[in-house]
């Protein structure tokens, strides 16, 4: 296990179709024309990744690409074809299924774009319905629902129902009822993408507001960019099954893999993804506030333009490294720097 990882998909491939395990034994690393040729469909092929603890990991492609088979073959919700998946170190692969239902009692949580919630419950029944299931007694499991209804900002809505709730607040129970087991492992399913412009915003600034209060390690899916590079540590590209590259959201941008991910990224403002410390310079000590040089272009870009000078770039410890000015930003919000 990867020092650091919580979850490592190792060779990792769903194939439909009858004998796909035994075709993966005979070709160990096949060709789409030798998969089309065995009659088989190919959702997740040789899936290579590491997630580390309290990182927000985000898988992105298009419609089709694999990304939510993935995450469903990393719970078992689908059974892989084959490869390893570590959780800790297990296999859980070798799990039997009754381990595995405990598994996801208790180490995962999971949210989907469909809320699935349970419409003859109210909020703090639907919240606690996990725990109820699992035997814990009822008022334990209300106490614990309350906590974590609070936590996401619905504390006075207990006794409301589904229907009595927007499209965002229904979000926001659906991610209560996956916290309340406290799970080490946060899968998220394109969880915003059935809501409203701005709801799904103000979904992605609570998701950020809990996230900096818990630390978890998160598995997001999500096809657009601009939530990915608001929300990820990392961010996957997939396409017809495979992981094209893994990187920050910076990287992608500036050192595309292949074709496929620079045209995947090529419309992105680059504002919203390059730091501080990638276009500072070494120049002269400049005014006023030292700017972090892990903050977006597009947080500092008024206060550096409206300083009229150059202001001091510093590192976490609060050293100065650099210094930005008013045309390096201009440069990079026209398209033009790196």
């Amino acid at each position: 296990m990867t020092a650091g990882a919580i979850l490592e998909c190792r060779n990792v491939w769903k194939l439909y179709g009858p004998g796909a395990a035994a075709f993966l034994e005979r070709t160990p690393e096949p060709s789409s024309e030798q998969i089309a040729a065995a009659g088989l469909i190919p959702a997740v092929r040789a899936a290579d990744i590491t997630i580390h603890e309290g990182e927000i990991f985000v898988i992105m492609g298009l419609s089709g690409s694999g990304k939510s088979t993935l995450v469903r073959c990393m719970s078992r919700l689908i059974e892989p074809t084959h490869g390893e998946i570590l959780l800790h170190g297990r296999d859980l692969l070798q799990a039997s299924e009754k381990e595995m239902i405990e598994i996801r009692r208790h180490e995962m949580g999971m949210v989907f774009q469909h809320f699935a919630l349970l419409p003859h419950l109210n909020v703090l029944q639907n919240v606690a319905f996990p725990l109820v299931i699992q035997g814990r007694p009822k008022a334990a499991a209300e106490a614990r629902a309350r906590e974590v209804i609070e936590l996401v900002g619905l504390k006075g809505r207990e006794a409301c129902y589904p229907r009595e709730l927007s499209g965002g607040q229904q979000q926001r129970v659906g991610i209560a009822r996956s916290l309340a087991d406290e799970p080490a492992l946060w899968f998220l399913d394109e969880p915003f993408s059935a809501l409203d412009p701005l709801i799904r915003r103000e979904m992605q600034d609570e998701f950020l507001r809990l996230q900096g209060m818990l630390a978890k390690t998160i598995v997001f899916i999500t096809h657009d960019f601009d939530e990915a590079i608001r929300l990820a540590d990392r961010i996957a590209i997939m396409k017809d099954g495979q992981i094209i590259q893994v990187a920050t959201p910076e990287d992608l941008v500036l050192h595309p893999a292949s074709d496929y991910v620079q045209e995947f990224t090529r419309h992105v403002p680059r504002d919203k993804v390059l730091s501080v410390g990638k276009v500072m310079t070494g120049g002269a000590a400049g005014d006023g506030p030292g700017i972090p040089a892990s903050a977006r272009i597009c947080e500092v870009a008024e206060q550096v333009i409206d300083a009229g000078a150059p202001l001091n770039v510093v590192d976490d410890a609060g050293r100065r490294i650099g210094a930005i000015d008013a045309a390096q930003v201009i440069r990079v919000m026209l398209g033009k720097g790196l």
